[in-house]
């Protein structure tokens, strides 16, 4: 057996909630090092929704300035009716908003935050980070993890936190679960702003919903860029087929939206497609020294716009633990289970309902929905305080 590189902390993967991770435990004066499959740290994707819950962290870790760099802050969260047009809904995030969670709401593209946390990793002396690092087992000894790689590699921390997304190898140890498919696929990304002005929004997030369907809009870096999203759920689905979701279905799909959604609907980029995956909460996550955060350790639907807020939510979290008890390792994994595993639960399955509501196609639910969202105002922040609110209790 090759001999094993001696280090305090690993993050198997270097996306957004590992480096926030990595970055968090180095604030604690610990040493990390992260292990990144990939022959270079990036990431892929369009646009990332960053609510008061994540900015609260981000803030903390001193990221604050350089996000407001590149991020735009919106006025209104707003939804819209896919259909027939006409604003069923909004949240104000103005200075009442901001007072209330004590941050702002921000949105931004998802390279820049992840440029952002890899530059500050890079900062700090406490973070190693290793690229082409495929994980390919994971061993639990008596008071260490031992991790090798495909390259031959070995390593030996005190504890390892799997970062390594939906299709996690280290999720593995604790499940043989799978993603479920949602049926519903995503095409997601961006254009220069000029070249879509007459359907652009520049100061709101507007989510347009629709019977199995809905488009969300929003500017990125400074406002230079557009973002769109366009889901739908595909006719063609089917478990052994991964023809389905396809452009064909989106355009035919869109076409019949409100004139607005339609005509937006065709800028979308084509080239790729994203179906839409979560799985079953887990009651357990951790197994000796090793432990799971973000998509690995509970996935989510996007419908809330909370998966990296959550894994960003867990970095913190771990971080705390391991600082709170010392050498107490043990103690700061079961602590970190305890704290993260009901709340991301009831986010993950809050996700899931949000998605049956606002793809409804029952036309009396739909009634029903809209008449409910018309009446409140956007200035109620009843339904999301239990999500943004700082020192909310976690078990609530």
């Amino acid at each position: 057996m090759d001999v094993a590189n001696q280090v305090s902390f690993l993050v198997i993967g270097g996306g957004i909630g590992g480096l926030t991770a990595a970055l968090s435990i180095a604030k604690c004066g610990k040493s990390v090092h992260v292990l990144e499959q990939a022959p270079q740290f990036g990431e892929i994707g369009a646009g990332l929704q960053l609510a008061p819950n994540a900015m609260r962290v981000l803030s903390k870790l001193g990221l604050e300035d350089v996000i407001r760099e590149c991020a735009v802050f919106p006025k209104r969260l707003v939804l819209m009716d896919a259909m027939r047009g006409g604003e069923l809904s909004s949240l104000d995030l103005g200075e009442k908003f901001r007072t209330r969670y004590g941050q702002p709401y921000a949105v931004m593209h998802r390279s820049d935050l992840h440029a952002i946390l890899l530059e500050a990793c890079r900062d700090s002396e406490q973070v190693t980070l290793l690229t082409d690092k495929r994980v390919t087992d994971v061993e639990n000894l008596e008071d260490c993890v031992r991790v090798t790689c495909a390259d031959g590699s070995v390593y030996e921390a005190m504890a390892a936190v799997g970062a390594d997304g939906l299709w996690s190898t280290t999720r593995q140890l604790f499940s043989d679960d799978q993603p479920i498919c949602s049926q519903y696929v995503a095409y997601r990304g961006t254009i220069p702003t000029e070249e879509i002005l007459q359907y652009a929004r520049l100061d709101d997030v507007v989510m347009w919903i629709g019977p199995n369907l809905h488009f969300v809009q929003y500017p990125v870096r400074r406002k230079e860029l557009f973002n769109q999203v366009a889901v739908f759920k595909s006719t063609r689905y089917r478990v052994d087929s991964d023809d389905w979701g396809t452009p064909e279905e989106l355009d035919a799909v869109f076409d019949q939206c409100f004139p607005a959604v339609a005509n937006a609907a065709k800028y979308m980029q084509r080239h790729r497609r994203w179906p839409m995956y979560d799985r079953e909460p887990l009651d357990n996550w951790t197994s000796g020294r090793l432990t799971l955060l973000g998509d690995a350790a509970h996935p989510m639907l996007q419908y809330i716009a909370q998966g990296a807020c959550q894994a960003i939510e867990d970095g913190a979290c771990l971080a705390l633990q391991i600082s709170r008890c010392g050498e107490d390792i043990d103690a700061a994994l079961a602590a970190y289970q305890a704290e993260r595993t009901v709340r991301t639960a009831r986010v993950q399955r809050t996700a899931r309902l949000f998605g049956d509501i606002i793809h409804t196609e029952d036309e009396a639910t739909r009634i029903l929905r809209n008449a409910f969202m018309q009446k409140r105002t956007a200035d109620d922040f009843g339904a999301v305080d239990w999500l943004y609110a700082p020192g909310v209790p976690v078990h609530q």
